[in-house]
């Protein structure tokens, strides 16, 4: 039996190198590993339909965590799908089944930008949900995937490592990167930004047979040692040039303006654009997660 992985870009926003979803096919049945917010399903299923899989083939769809960016499209992809399941961390599976609070905290972040971001978002019902944990092994169109919990990102995130190939996909606890370059950044929305818990599972995938990582944002990359490595020195630098700022009280906007010439400054040196990393992950969002996260850890308000 043969068995393939294709990566789709979803286009997000018209947008290429954006987002990413993962095709996983046997020629029996298929799986999707990433299915993206609701704005891009017609450009995942016109993708899926011309690397020549049926819609009706598609079974499984298995979400890294539940941020609009990753798993926002599933409540409707399982309405034009009735033979699919979709799987998922248990912390966030409520969030899935009733959406109201994980709309409403996206909705502080994003304002009267969500529905040109995300579309609608539609519930996913319980019964066609499965929820899956730490060291389970689903068997999906062909592949064995070994479920990894990789918290600090987000306290709901797995990755997934499908152990005939070695490919990891690995959502967002593997950092943002663009084709053609060697640099990672860190994305660290808030509210749930755990640097210690990161870098636990930074070392719990340098412990797995990983031969190459999908990252959501953007693409497959074989360079896996460096690449951790440089994701794991980047997150402990920023959150140490963030920190004195939120110690001295300064406003979260100034914040992001320091990050942003900070992290633009070390991208130039390195001959890197920039702005082809802001919708993978803008320093808004990055700065905002570092000030939630030091005033936590420092009790400030």
């Amino acid at each position: 039996m043969q068995t393939r992985i294709e990566l789709i870009d979803l286009n997000f926003l018209g947008y290429p190198l954006a987002i990413a979803g993962y095709l996983l096919d046997d020629g029996e049945e298929s799986a999707l590993v990433e299915v993206g917010p609701a704005s891009t399903i017609t450009n995942l299923l016109n993708h899926v339909q011309a690397l020549g899989v049926p819609m009706e083939r598609i079974r499984h769809l298995i979400v890294t965590h539940i941020h609009l960016d990753h798993a926002g499209a599933l409540g409707s992809l399982l309405q034009r799908l009735p033979e699919a399941t979709a799987y998922v961390h248990p912390i966030g599976a409520p969030h899935l089944i009733d959406p109201s609070r994980l709309l409403s905290s996206a909705g502080r972040l994003y304002g009267e930008m969500m529905e040109r971001l995300w579309g609608e978002v539609l519930p996913v019902p319980a019964e066609r949900l499965r929820v899956v944990h730490d060291g389970e092994r689903l068997s999906v169109a062909g592949h064995t995937l070994l479920v990894v919990e990789t918290p600090g990102h987000a306290r709901h995130h797995h990755a997934y490592l499908d152990e005939a190939s070695g490919t990891l996909f690995a959502g967002d606890v593997a950092g943002v990167r663009m084709p053609g370059t060697t640099y990672v950044r860190p994305p660290t929305p808030p509210p749930e930004l755990d640097i210690e818990a990161w870098q636990a599972s930074l070392s719990k995938l340098r412990s797995l047979p990983i031969r190459r990582l999908a990252l959501t944002h953007f693409g497959i990359f074989e360079d896996v040692g460096r690449h951790l490595d440089e994701l794991e020195a980047r997150l402990l630098s920023w959150a140490e040039f963030t920190r004195p700022l939120v110690e001295q009280g300064v406003p979260d906007t100034e914040l992001m303006s320091a990050l942003s010439e900070y992290g633009n400054a070390e991208m130039r040196q390195l001959g890197v654009d920039p702005s082809s990393y802001d919708l993978g992950a803008g320093y808004e969002l990055i700065a905002l997660g570092y000030a939630r996260y030091w005033r936590k850890k420092l009790g400030l308000r």
